[in-house]
Parts: C-alpha cells; sequence; structure tokens
C-alpha cells in the first residue's frame, strides 16, 4: 500500500492523521449501506510532511509564526503569504505525482474532479474548522490537479486558517494536511442536511437547506436558499426563496455563475419526496456516526449523493433518557448563578445534595439541569411551579416554561410522576413544622437570633473539621456521606421557619405601602445596611483590610508580583506587612471558604490562593478613604431608618393610621432583623465544603504519592462514588481523566440553555419590548433607581480593574463579587432573578440593577457610557 495516496475503501476513521478529518469521514461515508459517495482518493499527510521537508523556509516561517499572538494580524498576514509562495513554489516529488496518476487512471483521468483540502485538525466532534481551508471543483486534467494539491497544502497557511487555529490553541507544528481528490457530480440541486435543527437544537427536526446547481452558491452565500423541515416522516415546514443565480460547472474546466430564468427562481428546489428520502439518508449516516450531522448533499439525474458529513459542533448535549417518553429540563445553574462548566466531581455533589430537597439533578454539558417533566405534566403542580417563585430567581426561566405549558400535545407526552412543588424542600410535615417555627420567631422578633445561629453553625463546622481529621478511604467517604445529612438538616431544615420571616414582611410590606402609599420598590431602601448578612459583611470588611494595606506602598507593590506558595512568608519581610498578613489571615479564618463558582466543590477559594483578592483589595485602596466601612455602613443605615420613619409618618395620617403604623414599624422591624437570612445557608455550606474539600485534597496528595494520578487536581475529574473506589483499589484507567479534562474544555466552550427538552430542543423566553424605549436592552428590574455611566464587562472576578461610579457588567455574580459592589454604581448581568445573589446585595447597598439581560456583555463594550433604570428593567446605550 503506497502511503502518500489512499483510495476511500482503504480508509476508516483509524485513518485521521492520514487523511484528516474531512478524508476520514469520506472513508466511512463510504461504508454506508444505502449512502451513494462519489469515488475518489487521499493525497495523505505523509505527502504533505514530504513536501514541507523539501520546503527549508517553512520552518523559519513557522518558528516566526509561533511568537505571534492573534492580534497581530498585519504581520500574520505577511508570513502566511511567504509561506503559502514557499509551498506553492516546491515541485511536487516523483513517487508522490505517480501515486496521484496511478489512482487518476483507475477512476478515468478525463474526468472532471473536485480537489478538497482535509486537515488533520478539521470536522472533529467539537471543532469543525469548515472553510478554513480551500476547494476547488471540476479541475480537469492531472496537471492541473496536481497543481491545485498544492494549492489546498499551502492553503493550511492562510491568514484566516492560521488565527482559527490560534483562537481555538491548535498548535501549526501538528496540524497537516491531506488533500481529497474525488469525482465531480454535476448537481441539478445542491445543500446543507442537518439531522438537527441548527436554531432550535431540536434532535428530531430534519433541517434542509436547498439550491439550484453546485452548493457552493449556498456555502458562500450568493443565494438565499430553501429552507424545509422534516421531522419523522413529515414535512413541517417549507419556506420558498428567490433564487436569482446559480452556480455551474463549465465543460472546459472551473465554475460560473449563471442567472436563474425568471420561472424558476421562486420554484421549489426539491421535491417532497426528495426531502423525505434526504431526512432518511440523514438519519442513516446520524446513526453510523452515532452524533447529529451537517450534510454536503446533492442531486444529479435525480440520483442522491453525499459529498460530506461532519459533526455538528454547536449543539448542547442532551441528558440520557432510558424510558423512551419526553421530558422538559430546568438549568440549576442559572439559579445558583453559576453558569460555568463543572467539573466531574463537583458534579457528583449535586444529586447528592438534591436529593434531600425532593428533587432529581441531572447532568448535560459539564452543568446541572432539573428535570421538571413531573411537574410540568400535573395541571395543578405545572401552574404552581412556574409561576410561584420561578421568575424572582429567573424571569426567561419562567417565560420559557410557560411556553412550554401551551404545548397542550406536548404537556400530555410527558411522564407523570411524584411532583417538587417547586423545590419546597422536605415533606408536608416538615413544611408545616417550619411555619409554626416562623410564627413562634415573627412573635419573639429576637434581634440576636441569627448572631446565635451563626455562632452555632461556626461550632458544628470546627467540630466537623476534627473530627474529619486523620479519616480516609472509605471511612473519609462514608463520613461526608452523612456529613452531608446533617448539614442539611442543621442548615435547611432547623432553620426553614427563619427563612419564612425574613420573606413574609418583604412580601406585606411592598403590597401594603404600594395600596396605602403608593410606594414601590419599598423593600429596596429597607433593606439597605441591614445586620447579620455575611456575605455583604464580607465586602465591606474587606475595606478594613484595604486600611491595613493603604499606608504602605512596598506592600502594594509586592502585590503585582506576589505568588501564593511564598504570599505570607515574603509579605512578612516587607514593612507593614505582618500587620498586613494578620489582617488578610483573619479576614480568611472567616471569609477563605469562598470563592468564584463556589458552589462547585472543585473550584479555588480564596484561602487556597489568597492572591485572588488582590485586585480587590487594590479597588478598596483607590477607590476609597480610610475608615469607609463604617462611613458606608452608617450612611445607609440612615437612609433605611429615615425611609422608615418617613413611611410610618405618613401611614399614623391614614384611617386606621395608629394601627396600620404599629403592624408597619413591626414588619420593617422584623425584615431588617431577618431578611439577611437569604446570605447565610450557602455560606454555612460553603464552610462544610471547604472542610469536606482539604480531606479529599489530602487523599489526592496518597494517590500521587503511589502514582495512581499524575496530579492531585486529576481528582476532579473523577466522581465521588468513583473517586471512593479509586481511594479504596489504588486502581484508576487515567485515559478517563484525559476524556474528561478534554469534555470539560469542550463544554467551557458552550452556552447552556435556561430550558431544553430531552429531544435537545432550546426552549426560550421573551420579553415584552413594546413599553421601553427603542433599542434598550431588556432585563428584570432588581434594584429600583437610574444611573448613567461607564460600562466594565467583567467576565473573570480576577481581572476586575473597577473605578468608583463604574457600571459593572458581568454574565452572573455569586457571593465571591460582594466586595466590587462598594465601588460600583449600577449592575447589569445576563442571569439572575429578585432573589439571586446580585439583586440582594444591590439592594442593600443601594446600587440600581437589572438582571436577566441576554447577551449583555456582548451587546455592551466595554467603556461605553450607559444608562441602568432599575426601576423599570432596561438598559441603554447612550455612545
Amino acid at each position: 500500500m503506497n502511503s502518500y495516496v489512499l483510495g476511500f475503501q482503504e480508509i476508516d476513521k483509524t485513518k485521521l492523521a492520514m487523511v484528516g478529518g474531512k478524508g476520514a469521514n469520506l472513508g466511512e461515508l463510504s461504508r454506508i449501506d444505502g449512502v451513494r459517495v462519489p469515488e475518489g482518493f487521499c493525497v495523505t499527510t505523509e505527502a504533505y510532511k514530504s513536501i514541507i521537508g523539501q520546503t527549508p523556509e517553512f520552518h523559519a516561517l513557522l518558528e516566526q509564526l509561533s511568537l505571534l499572538q492573534v492580534e497581530d494580524r498585519e504581520r500574520i498576514r505577511e508570513i502566511s503569504a511567504k509561506m503559502r509562495s514557499a509551498i506553492e513554489g516546491t515541485a511536487i516529488a516523483k513517487d508522490i505525482e505517480e501515486a496521484v496518476t496511478s489512482h487518476l487512471i483507475q477512476l478515468g483521468e478525463n474526468n472532471a474532479y473536485a480537489v478538497r483540502s482535509s486537515a488533520t485538525a478539521e470536522d472533529l466532534p467539537m471543532a469543525s474548522f469548515a472553510g478554513q481551508q480551500d476547494t476547488y471543483l471540476n479541475i480537469l486534467g492531472k496537471e492541473s490537479i496536481l497543481k491545485h494539491i498544492g494549492k489546498c497544502w499551502a492553503s493550511l497557511f492562510t491568514d484566516r486558517a492560521m488565527i482559527y487555529r490560534m483562537q481555538n490553541g491548535f498548535d501549526h507544528n501538528k496540524v497537516q494536511l491531506s488533500v481529497v481528490i474525488q469525482k465531480m457530480v454535476f448537481p441539478e440541486a445542491a445543500g446543507i442536511l442537518f439531522t438537527a435543527d441548527p436554531i432550535t437544537s431540536n434532535r428530531k427536526v430534519v433541517s434542509i437547506d436547498a439550491s439550484f446547481g453546485l452548493g457552493e452558491a449556498l456555502v458562500s452565500g450568493l443565494v438565499d436558499s430553501d429552507l424545509y423541515k422534516v421531522q419523522e416522516g413529515k414535512i413541517v415546514s417549507k419556506k420558498i426563496s428567490t433564487k436569482k443565480l446559480a452556480i455551474y460547472a463549465l465543460t472546459e474546466g472551473g465554475t460560473k455563475e449563471q442567472p436563474l430564468e425568471p420561472d424558476q427562481q421562486n420554484k421549489q428546489t426539491l421535491t417532497d419526496e426528495q426531502m423525505l428520502q434526504l431526512e432518511q439518508t440523514g438519519r442513516r449516516i446520524e446513526a453510523y456516526f452515532g452524533r447529529p450531522q451537517d450534510i454536503e448533499w446533492c442531486l444529479s439525474e435525480g440520483q442522491l449523493y453525499i459529498i460530506q458529513s461532519r459533526p455538528i459542533t454547536t449543539l448542547y448535549p442532551v441528558p440520557n433518557v432510558s424510558d423512551g417518553k419526553n421530558h422538559v429540563y430546568m438549568s440549576l445553574g442559572h439559579q445558583q448563578m453559576m453558569t460555568d462548566v463543572l467539573k466531574p466531581l463537583g458534579l457528583s455533589f449535586a444529586p447528592m445534595w438534591l436529593s434531600k430537597l425532593g428533587a432529581s439533578a441531572v447532568e448535560a454539558g459539564g452543568r446541572w439541569y432539573m428535570d421538571v417533566s413531573h411537574d410540568l405534566a400535573s395541571p395543578v403542580a405545572g401552574k404552581i411551579f412556574v409561576n410561584n417563585g420561578l421568575g424572582s430567581v429567573d424571569m426567561l426561566i419562567q417565560k420559557a416554561l410557560s411556553n412550554v405549558l401551551k404545548r397542550k400535545e406536548y404537556i400530555k407526552s410527558l411522564p407523570r410522576g411524584k411532583t417538587t412543588l417547586g423545590l419546597s424542600g422536605g415533606t408536608t410535615g416538615q413544611m408545616v413544622s417550619g411555619l409554626f417555627q416562623a410564627m413562634k420567631i415573627y412573635r419573639k422578633n429576637d434581634a440576636g437570633l441569627m448572631q446565635k445561629m451563626i455562632a452555632k453553625n461556626d461550632a458544628l463546622t470546627q467540630d466537623v473539621a476534627q473530627r474529619i481529621n486523620g479519616k480516609s478511604g472509605d471511612e473519609l467517604f462514608d463520613f461526608i456521606l452523612q456529613d452531608l445529612d446533617e448539614a442539611f438538616k442543621t442548615i435547611v431544615l432547623a432553620n426553614y421557619g427563619v427563612g419564612i420571616v425574613g420573606f413574609y414582611p418583604s412580601s406585606w410590606l411592598s403590597k401594603n405601602m404600594k395600596k396605602w402609599l403608593d410606594e414601590k420598590n419599598i423593600t429596596d431602601v429597607l433593606s439597605q445596611a441591614v445586620a447579620n448578612n455575611v456575605t455583604t459583611e464580607m465586602g465591606l470588611e474587606l475595606l478594613d483590610v484595604a486600611d491595613v494595606v493603604r499606608p504602605y506602598p512596598a506592600v502594594l507593590e509586592y502585590f503585582q508580583h506576589a505568588d501564593d506558595e511564598t504570599f505570607f512568608e515574603e509579605l512578612e519581610k516587607l514593612e507593614g506587612g505582618k500587620a498586613v498578613g494578620d489582617s488578610i489571615q483573619t479576614y480568611l479564618r472567616k471569609y477563605g471558604m469562598r470563592g468564584p463558582g463556589e458552589i462547585d466543590i472543585t473550584r479555588t477559594r480564596w484561602a487556597e490562593k489568597p492572591t485572588l483578592l488582590i485586585p480587590m483589595i487594590i479597588t478598596n485602596v483607590k477607590n476609597f478613604e480610610p475608615g469607609s466601612h463604617k462611613t458606608i455602613f452608617e450612611q445607609k443605615r440612615l437612609e433605611a431608618e429615615q425611609k422608615e420613619q418617613e413611611l410610618i409618618s405618613r401611614v399614623e395620617c391614614l384611617p386606621g393610621g395608629k394601627r396600620k403604623a404599629k403592624k408597619t414599624k413591626k414588619m420593617i422591624s422584623v425584615f431588617r432583623n431577618f431578611v439577611g437570612f437569604r446570605e447565610y445557608p450557602k455560606y454555612a455550606l460553603m464552610q462544610r465544603f471547604y472542610v469536606y474539600k482539604q480531606a479529599l485534597k489530602k487523599e489526592a496528595a496518597l494517590l500521587v504519592q503511589k502514582r495512581v494520578i499524575q496530579e492531585p487536581e486529576d481528582i476532579y475529574y473523577l466522581t465521588f462514588e468513583e473517586l471512593r473506589k479509586v481511594a479504596s483499589t489504588y486502581q484508576l484507567d487515567y485515559s478517563i481523566i484525559t476524556k474528561r479534562k478534554g469534555d470539560y474544555e469542550v463544554f467551557g466552550k458552550l452556552t447552556p440553555p435556561r430550558v431544553m427538552t430531552s429531544d435537545g430542543e432550546i426552549i426560550t423566553g421573551e420579553y415584552d419590548t413594546a413599553a421601553f424605549p427603542k433599542g434598550a436592552l431588556i432585563g428584570v428590574p432588581v434594584s429600583s433607581g437610574t444611573i448613567e455611566g461607564r460600562a466594565r464587562i467583567v467576565l473573570k472576578l480576577e481581572e476586575a480593574d473597577i473605578e468608583e461610579g463604574d457600571i459593572l457588567v458581568t454574565a452572573f455574580t455569586d457571593p465571591s463579587w460582594t466586595a466590587l459592589f462598594v465601588s460600583i454604581k449600577g449592575l447589569v448581568t445576563e442571569v439572575g432573578g429578585m432573589m439571586t445573589h446580585g439583586s440582594v446585595i444591590a439592594r442593600e447597598y443601594g446600587i440600581p440593577a437589572v438582571v436577566s439581560v441576554e447577551n449583555a456583555t456582548k451587546l455592551i463594550k466595554d467603556g461605553q457610557r450607559i444608562r441602568v433604570n432599575g426601576t423599570k428593567g432596561y438598559v441603554e446605550i447612550l455612545e
């Protein structure tokens, strides 16, 4: 077998390194019964390597290229032109030419051929690289084919291909090119077939784009194509476009654009029968490859030919379904303010915790989803679930699920079973017990209760930390499972009533102040500077750390290059370093278990990487005067107190004013005493998570020592039960870790949908835009007021560079972001609702905020001046 050329019949997926993604897929397609593929062969990467070896200047140019960044576009363009010129100017070796000629003779030297590039980093399951290298159609004659093989090799180094590889993290040295030589088919019609709808992601809907002539007109965007949708043997929609021109092959070689006759321009490209035939062929190909496909096809003399098939790389993964029924899944990440991808160990904690709340979590694309099929299938539970409380967490989730409820036939197809009734948290008995507890707390209105709870939980956490110490293997994993049960009882169930007490007066005040005084958003002001909100206090206490840092320039300079491994040791050598170190250590003892994305136990905590605090400390030093903690808190407390006095004075003037004022005063007191509790359960749970994590890290160190894993972080790519087994047996197939690391990278690039079905269909919700200014970005108003300022787009907390008066625009915030809230004057997030973290903290700081603004970080540019209307819920871009 010649290593320079392989016929399609000799190729399968194991030859990827020799023939690239396109070539490997064509070899596999040729093996599928009932699928017609034009004959051809591949000039392998061995031939490419041979040519590169004969091009001395190539490697020097490649070395220059490796030093460049994506931004160096002009230099990339210069180098790419030199590389292409060098490759095209190198004569093809005689043995390669003979191998190509031999295959052309077998297929017919007088035939026309398509000459296509096939890179080894192309048509992969999660990176299509589509269109990055060149394709040449209707090439006639051996000499012309050989010339175009050289052009294909050179196209690996167009500036667009090189920039695309740089953006996707592919090493130029490791990408090689094969060339596909395939008999031309001269079609009457051609197009693209997606075996999953690329718009809705529904895996049951086939989407067909079709136009007359060669498919190049469609792919290059020269014509509007017809669009057909087919589902399970039924044509569900047709869009017939006006097709003014087509691309056809010329008899002497090459192609030309040709205007279509008027009577053909609005003609349906495919017959209904051909559409159904395409669907069947597409499903056959999809079944063979085991995943949804993007397929190039053409029709010639009534015969259907498949030119190419590649995986659809943009679809969000769907949870596995075993019962054969339809299901609906709701994102838990959008509710937890954590839409980032999670590692498997972090993911495996979700079912253990959510099962205690009566809910089931499923994994999709490295995120948590809740199967809400049973809730939606019940006429009673469905309405309760969707309408009671979901809007306060994420309005677009609520609107999407409302859209699902409108599909009556689909709702009938959902499985019935036990409902969650909106994650109520426990049995009816526990709920009733919680209500009695709430009534008792409300009557007593003990302002010191929260402090007692915090002290009690701190003591419990210290006890757990002592008892877990020294445990290993099964004993450790059993201990964690048992303590998760304990944590659920002591953090959630035991304090269920406290949570109710926090919400009840909020609802009462909002309703009655609107009714009696026409006051809207009243709790926004009244929730400012409340006591015992552990998250707000965390942000303000970092101002105290900044006060200690401020007098010492050497410390601020050290912060620019500090290293976590020697952070405190090096700090202590500087003037003021000991005082600063003591201050940070005190802060970390209280809040060190927190960090960005903290709901994932594998994410780095501040105590593990204290340098994560540095940007926020520097921001505080830059933006605030000494003593700002007390000043800010006192200012907000006085604003809330003055509002309280004003409300009570006005209520007293109403009919029955004395009684109403007394009730209002009690409600405000209870509200301010207990509204801060909402932030506490997560804080307490993170304390426990940190204890578990430190114990698991010791287990990881032991596994490294035993050479079971290569680095401690490898344990994050195993589930809890998998890690238990590995820790007990010291046995592991390391390829599992390698694969999951790859999956994690891929999933991290995907945008998780709020709601999707088991068919993969992404269900969306929409805002009514009629009442808003033209061009405004619509969201959910969560903290009243209007503010103008400079937008700062911040995607990672450690990259925040905030100046006082900036408006923070980000995907979402969790408690670790709280320190930034003292500096900003407005907040815009892509995710969130009335009761999510950023909204609660914005109200407590009196910052106008709009959340659930889709694509805010893309539509708003960093540095633009914007106006945030937190009362009505929209954002205007002013420049």
